[in-house]
């Protein structure tokens, strides 16, 4: 990757590498031949593969963070029940917030190498809630969930979130393609996340820039290996 070009592609401010399959639901150019490889292999053994989630631009990222911030949205904690932020300082809320939900400019679904995944097959008309005991023992994705941890590599795929770090929660139906992600962490840099974040309109800027180091170091980079 060229840094000249593709640094806003890696905070989510450009898509211009981004392949869309429809309006909503797009994915790294370069990554779409490894997902519907996958996909193809799945289906022979009984598996619809589908992605719930793929490229967020910076927009989309910082308008979740700052509802949650402006309490808009719920903050949840490790068990996904709502957190009373009542009494929390703004730099505990956002340590709660980056929980589930990345920091703007930071998020790995800016690079469109990342994906949540399902198989609606297997939800029997319930709905998605992309929660980790979907996909554990007895949840209705385990025999998916299993399906991937025994062949997802062979496709260049692994969990960044596969258990929780002390960053962020483990997130079992979250993919990420290594050869290209390992391009763009290797870009994001702090210095160019602390401009993003200095030129955006994130609410509580002047305490997310003071925390941005250990955020780099507790969510960002803090992640599984293939």
């Amino acid at each position: 990757m060229n840094k000249a070009t593709n640094a806003t592609n890696v905070i989510g401010l450009n898509d211009s590498h981004i392949h869309y399959f429809n309006e909503g639901l797009g994915i790294h150019k370069d990554m779409v031949a490894a997902f519907l490889q996958m996909q193809q292999a799945a289906a022979k053994d009984g598996f619809d593969l589908k992605i719930a989630s793929g490229y967020r631009s910076f927009a989309r990222q910082l308008a979740i963070f700052n509802a949650k911030l402006a309490g808009v949205r719920p903050i949840l904690d490790a068990n996904n029940q709502p957190i009373d932020c009542a009494n929390l300082s703004a730099t505990e809320k956002i340590s709660r917030i980056l929980l589930f939900s990345a920091l703007p400019g930071g998020s790995r679904h800016h690079w469109g190498t990342d994906i949540d995944v399902y198989d609606p097959n297997l939800l029997a008309g319930k709905p998605l809630q992309l929660e980790p005991w979907e996909y554990h023992a007895q949840g209705p994705f385990a025999p998916l969930s299993q399906w991937l941890d025994e062949n997802m590599g062979s496709f260049g795929f692994y969990r960044p979130y596969d258990k929780y770090r002390g960053g962020v929660a483990i997130e079992p139906w979250h993919l990420s393609y290594q050869p290209i992600a390992a391009l763009c962490i290797e870009q994001l840099s702090i210095e160019l996340l602390h401009d993003c974040i200095e030129q955006s309109d994130i609410l509580n800027k002047e305490e997310i820039l003071a925390m941005l180091d250990s955020i780099y170091q507790r969510f960002i980079i803090n992640v599984g290996s293939p």
